[in-house]
């Protein structure tokens, strides 16, 4: 693909994903009207969340009926070798937004060759759109971001991600490691927002041991904007099963990759 259409489809996917934002804001200021279904456990959709995807997919197979479609409600359309592929979360943080917190997002990636191109993530509750890619600088509401200056986990909070796909038994003794090098941790319901507060510097770093493609490939495309580290998420079928991650600048990363543990 292009330079030239990368950037079409980045330019797109920015205005797309402030459009999905409206239509996912509107359903949350009448929540209360809103049909909820358990997938599983902690893990929630409503209307608002199909709905929402449906704008997206529909928009994107309108513009560019070339690429392929991964959606955490509708699955994903047929992807060949060297096709461009979209990933999407709706509302990353369902369980937030049914809540009427404002901690949830969408997120929109766009994967090619097995290669993160670029991602978004927009908090309409909050007006912060976060973006950023290979060749695209990552910027929050437009403007260039700033990394934290830590170099420990000492020296400030690290976001934590868990879902009950990992057992207690499997994640807390990671969990006491990083207390126990003294750092501190923070979680608010939406992984790929909360990757985001490290792209932009308000948190050191991210861990968590299995997330879900959608849930944060729009926000890694961010923090390796920003200049900073992650793992291999696409590595061992990461788009299809997910996987660990773990994020932060060089030297944060490798702290807490000490901390994951030996498989990281």
């Amino acid at each position: 693909m292009t330079d030239t259409g990368l950037s079409e489809r980045y330019t797109f996917a920015l205005s797309l994903v402030r459009d999905a934002g409206d239509l996912a804001l509107g359903y949350f200021r009448s929540r209360d009207t809103l049909t909820v279904k358990s997938k599983g456990a902690q893990d929630m959709a409503s209307e608002a969340d199909l709905n929402t995807e449906l704008l997206i997919k529909e928009r994107l197979g309108q513009h560019f009926p070339e690429d392929a479609f991964l959606g955490e409600e509708t699955g994903i359309t047929a992807h060949g070798p060297g096709q461009g592929i979209w990933v999407v979360d709706p509302i990353d943080g369902t369980q937030p937004f049914i809540s009427g917190l404002s901690s949830w997002c969408v997120s929109i990636a766009f994967v090619q060759d097995d290669v993160l191109k670029f991602g978004m993530v927009y908090a309409p509750a909050r007006d912060e759109l976060f973006a950023g890619g290979i060749d695209f600088p990552a910027t929050l509401n437009g403007r260039p971001v700033d990394k934290h200056p830590g170099r420990s986990v000492r020296d400030g909070i690290c976001g934590v991600g868990y879902s009950p796909r990992v057992t207690p038994d499997e994640f807390l003794p990671m969990f006491g490691r990083l207390l126990q090098q003294g750092g501190m941790f923070y979680r608010e319901g939406s992984g790929a927002l909360t990757l985001c507060y490290v792209a932009s510097g308000r948190l050191l770093g991210y861990i968590e041991p299995h997330i879900n493609s959608w849930d944060c490939l729009g926000a890694i495309a961010v923090i390796r904007a920003a200049g900073l580290t992650t793992n291999d998420f696409l590595a061992d079928d990461g788009l299809n099963k997910g996987n660990r991650l773990i994020a932060g600048n060089e030297a944060v990363y490798a702290e807490l990759v000490s901390i994951y543990g030996s498989e990281a």
